[in-house]
């Protein structure tokens, strides 16, 4: 039921307060001035008084206007039609494409799915990212983040998983994106012939700060549809951080006690509702979310990427330009490990980043004075070789071809016994050999 009022009490930056009964949180509105007309949402019911970001900003808002309740929540458009398509943080074109007036909508920000309905992960989503595929697989209906200071090429390596990871559909959530980071994204995906199975809901720095709490609603309300009907769907957002600040803005125009650094009280179950949506559907679909968290000075301690870290089930942690492998981790990936991929995976990956680790410490230690000798060197030639090979983020192989350069490297650096790998395995896989 449509029902209207005019008599706003305050007006408070972009939040207006009006008198009201019968009214939801989360409900759409209409403010009519007499320039123009703003859609606000219900943010906040005390009493008989309900407070409501204005999308498009209070500016030019009087306290005679008239506001006019919808009667439901922000709803999205679902369909075929929808893929290969942008939309901005409120849900409407901005490609130039025609409108999608006649398809059904959605309401967004509904509760998890049923875990009833819900079975355990089983599915591996190929990246072609060595450092993701070997070390730390991206398994199906998995949440991760990747955690990143500010200037780490996050977004690159969020466009690259997009362009090559195996999914069904692609939904990129922008949030607070620079406009040439947006065309980024979408060039990438048109060069790579991607464009028509992905979907954009993008919200740019200039666009009103309420609709970053929106684009992730929207594209998770939306995969959950396509998840539903069979499709594997995979979720990128960027960046989450961006979305805790606006909640952070909001609830200090509303005058809310703050928590740590300013943060409403609220951050962890906000973020929780959204990662949690992530599910393989049973005889169904899945919805995977890969979702960028930018760290404010580097530091994983700042209450972002911190509450984060409870929630997800493990992350990509991205330093000077690659993932590094002592930071990351996939908590779910031997589900997957020597059962969906290749029996030699696991002693490969565990291999590998053993003799990482060692010529780590080698370098440590020349780095203190020690003097060099022919083992530092192979160590030292290893790392190099591992870096150029599965960390530098240019690498594009898949998974197979990956652990084949796995075994090669180590033949290159270290004799078949000191890999520590059983010797079934040396002898099918060592390169040379007659397996």
């Amino acid at each position: 039921m449509i029902i209207e009022h005019s008599r706003i009490t305050l007006i408070q930056g972009d939040i207006i307060a009006v008198p009201a009964t019968g009214i939801q949180y989360g409900e759409l509105a209409v403010v009519k001035s007499k320039r123009k007309s703003s859609l606000a949402q219900v943010i906040r019911l005390r009493g008989d008084e309900v407070f409501l970001q204005v999308f498009a900003g209070s500016r030019g808002v009087a306290t005679g206007d008239q506001v006019r309740f919808l009667g439901h929540p922000m709803q999205v458009a679902f369909g075929d039609a929808m893929l290969g398509r942008v939309f901005n943080g409120s849900g409407d074109p901005i490609d130039g494409g025609p409108n999608l007036e006649t398809l059904p909508r959605l309401e967004i920000g509904g509760p998890s799915v049923n875990p009833v309905k819900r079975i355990i992960p089983r599915g591996f989503i190929e990246t072609r990212v060595p450092m993701i595929d070997v070390f730390n697989p991206l398994v199906e209906s998995q949440k991760l983040p990747i955690f990143a200071a500010a200037g780490e090429p996050y977004n690159q390596l969020l466009s690259r998983i997009g362009m090559r990871a195996d999914a069904d559909v692609v939904i990129l959530g922008g949030i607070g994106m620079k406009y040439d980071e947006y065309l980024k994204f979408r060039i990438a995906f048109e060069q790579a012939g991607v464009l028509p199975r992905t979907i954009m809901f993008i919200h740019t720095a200039s666009d009103p700060v309420v609709e970053r709490l929106l684009v992730p609603d929207m594209s998770l309300a939306v995969a959950e549809q396509f998840g539903v009907r069979g499709k594997r769907v995979l979720v990128l957002l960027t960046d989450m951080t961006a979305f805790a600040d606006a909640m952070k803005e909001i609830a200090i125009s509303m005058d809310q006690v703050p928590s740590n650094l300013g943060y409403p009280g609220s951050l962890y179950s906000d973020l929780a509702a959204r990662y949690e949506k992530a599910v393989d559907f049973q005889d169904a679909g899945s919805i995977t979310i890969l979702a960028v968290t930018t760290m404010p000075g580097d530091d994983v301690t700042h209450p972002v990427p911190d509450n984060t870290g409870y929630i997800t089930e493990g992350q990509f942690y991205l330093k000077n330009g690659v993932i590094e492998p002592f930071g990351s981790l996939s908590r779910l990936k031997q589900l997957v490990i020597g059962k969906v991929t290749r029996e030699d995976h696991g002693y490969i990956m565990n291999s590998m980043i053993r003799l990482f680790a060692k010529s780590r410490d080698v370098e440590q230690k020349l780095s203190m004075g020690f003097e060099k000798t022919a083992e530092d060197e192979r160590y030292l030639r290893y790392g190099q070789l591992f870096y150029e090979r599965f960390m530098d983020l240019r690498v594009d192989i898949g998974i197979n071809e990956a652990l084949d350069l796995g075994w090669k490297t180590l033949k290159e650096c270290f004799s078949a016994d000191e890999v520590g790998i059983k010797q079934e395995l040396i002898d099918q896989y060592w390169p040379g050999t007659s397996g």
